[in-house]
């Protein structure tokens, strides 16, 4: 079916409903769609089979073939015809873009997540930055990760930060929400019965193990904390095994984006010697 074209001249409701997704966890939440610009964030989106509910495009601006290509070739319900000025005031960019999109946003189901013959899954428990959750997602999708799990109050996987950090990333790592671990216990049974042993390894600057002096060629959930506080009691004791990246110079710590694409480097490189 062909999209239907909706010609927007004012700050409408139209208008109105785009532009509070782009500021607004609880709107993106509620209406189920989330504001996505730029052309590898969008490519990616299409690529990877996600469904878009509408496209934005202004209307006084001469598309790229890049855009005739995308409408042209387009499932969206809804195009929305703007003009250039109203297109600005949406765009979180200093240039608009030539066109926003506004993506469903899909069930929270660990079935989506596909695994492998020895799987690599990341926990990140807590995230409370979006630059951080959308550099772990760019990581994740470079290093062979599996999938990505977020667990308790977050910020918002939807956060066009998070998205515009992981530089497409976002729409190629299959990641789902969760509200605390307990939702992930029967998983966890379930992947212990199916691979025979899958280690749970958690992350932390105060481990009696290092990283280099730990086996990752097995299958392996990861484990990573809180920016501020760190893994909690609860996964703790979760655990079968604790490591940390030895650090040397003034510095107490490391970001948590930075040390989670440490540990994956690190996973992926024993991996490939392995093979």
């Amino acid at each position: 079916m062909k999209p239907r074209v909706v010609k927007i001249y004012s700050e409408n409701n139209d208008f109105q409903h785009v532009e509070t997704l782009r500021r607004k966890r609880e709107k993106r939440h509620k209406h189920q769609e989330f504001f996505v610009e730029g052309v590898r964030p969008i490519n990616q989106a299409l690529k990877h089979g996600w469904t878009i509910n509408a496209f934005l495009y202004a209307r006084d601006h001469k598309p790229s073939d890049w855009v005739k290509n995308i409408l042209r070739d387009s499932q969206a319900q809804t195009h929305y015809e703007l003009p250039s000025p109203l297109m600005q005031k949406l765009s979180n960019k200093e240039e608009a873009s030539e066109l926003i999109a506004i993506v469903a946003m899909p069930d929270d189901n660990l079935a989506h997540i596909p695994l492998k013959e020895k799987p690599l899954i990341v926990i990140f428990d807590r995230p409370a930055n979006p630059g951080n959750l959308g550099t772990i997602l760019r990581s994740c999708d470079a290093l062979h990760v599996d999938g990505l799990v977020i667990t308790g109050h977050a910020v918002d996987l939807y956060d066009p930060e998070t998205i515009s950090s992981s530089t497409g990333s976002f729409f190629a790592l299959p990641t789902v929400r969760l509200p605390s671990h307990k939702e992930l216990l029967p998983w966890f049974d379930a992947l212990k019965k199916q691979y025979g042993q899958i280690q749970i390894v958690g992350s932390d600057e105060k481990a009696d193990y290092s990283i280099e002096e730990h086996n990752f060629t097995t299958p392996t959930i990861l484990i990573v904390g809180n920016e501020t506080w760190g893994m909690s009691a609860t996964y703790r004791e979760l655990c079968d095994t604790i490591v940390k990246i030895p650090i040397a110079g003034s510095a107490s710590s490391l970001n948590v984006a930075c040390a989670t694409s440490i540990f994956l480097y690190e996973i992926d490189r024993q991996r490939r010697h392995n093979r």
